[in-house]
């Protein structure tokens, strides 16, 4: 089923040539960037886990992992959603000490995503896990955190177009911080994926907060898994995408779950039966690293900064018949 939304008289700024050139770039630049700011440094990271563990993210808790058995290992490898969990367990297998951190390429399958222009079953992510003191657990680390990030992303968006002068997109560096909550009593009659939208328009690079918790109207903004985010200090990065004009999301992240968050959040969730799978019995008796972590979509950025309509046009995926035909028709090249 098409879900393609095609903006009157699009075209990508770029050649396919200039186009391969410019997305090899914004990898090597903002990776680059990223280090720097944040004290990364680049790991090594699985592509699938054993599932028996209950390190692979759920998402919402309704996405069904891809699986496969392993005969020679006896046991069934679950392909990872993202590395969440597994990011924090590496800090203490690694040994970071606390300020500095790691980073990885992720690549996940996602079989149940619905596809559009932003999302496709493939992910690829930089995915980064930074060891904090216990005194950074707080909202001012949170939200300096998130400034170097669109900083690293507004430093990038420069660099391209000083070698492409075609592309025009200026990320805007100034960061409005709101919460779910904020957003549900400025637009109550809204849906959430139409607040985030009112609120970009207005506020170009916005780190929409608390995302996962319960709101005064009975429902939440969007759905986080219980176990790596606290709910209270964690968000998205949205910007404003001038081609789709909509609120695009940059980046899921936050500051993890220490045991009470983690307590707290499993009963409210209903997933009590978490606490005997491995991760979560060394989380609750204290035995990893206090951190903050996050996902930057690389097609994502790629998109926002080029000018894409289309994730496809940026990374190789699968799409429905009518998104093929209807974007061959618009003279749109899906990799």
């Amino acid at each position: 089923m098409s879900n393609l939304t095609i903006p009157r008289g699009y075209r990508m700024p770029l050649t396919n040539n200039e186009l391969q050139r410019a997305i090899e770039l914004i990898h090597e630049d903002f990776q680059r960037n990223l280090t720097l700011r944040l004290n990364l440094h680049r790991v090594s990271a699985p592509l699938f886990v054993d599932g028996r563990t209950g390190l692979n993210d759920d998402l919402n808790g309704v996405e069904r992992p891809v699986s496969f058995d392993i005969p020679d290992v006896g046991t069934e490898g679950q392909v990872v959603h993202s590395l969440a969990k597994w990011k924090r367990l590496a800090l203490k297998r690694y040994e970071f000490p606390v300020g500095s951190g790691l980073f990885t390429d992720m690549n996940a399958i996602r079989r149940d995503e619905v596809v559009d222009n932003l999302h496709s079953i493939y992910v690829d992510q930089w995915d980064w896990e930074k060891h904090i003191a216990q005194k950074d657990r707080s909202l001012q680390y949170l939200k300096d955190t998130v400034r170097d990030i669109v900083g690293a992303l507004c430093d990038t968006a420069s660099v391209l177009r000083n070698h492409f002068p075609a592309l025009t997109f200026r990320p805007d560096r100034d960061v409005y911080f709101i919460t779910t909550q904020e957003l549900e009593d400025r637009y109550p009659h809204l849906s959430p994926a139409e607040r985030e939208t009112e609120v970009c328009r207005k506020h170009r690079t916005t780190f929409l907060m608390q995302i996962g918790k319960t709101l005064k109207s009975g429902q939440r903004h969007d759905g986080r898994a219980p176990d790596y985010d606290d709910w209270e200090l964690n968000g998205d990065i949205l910007m404003w995408d001038p081609v789709l004009e909509r609120a695009f999301e940059v980046s899921s992240m936050g500051i993890r779950v220490d045991a009470a968050a983690m307590d707290r959040q499993l009963t409210a969730s209903g997933h009590d039966e978490r606490r005997e799978l491995p991760f979560h019995r060394m989380l609750l008796n204290g035995e990893l690293p206090q951190s903050i972590g996050g996902g930057i979509g690389q097609s994502r950025v790629c998109m926002l900064l080029l000018g894409a309509c289309h994730i496809g046009e940026v990374q190789a995926s699968l799409w429905d018949d009518e998104t093929i035909e209807g974007c061959e028709a618009a003279g749109i090249t899906l990799l």
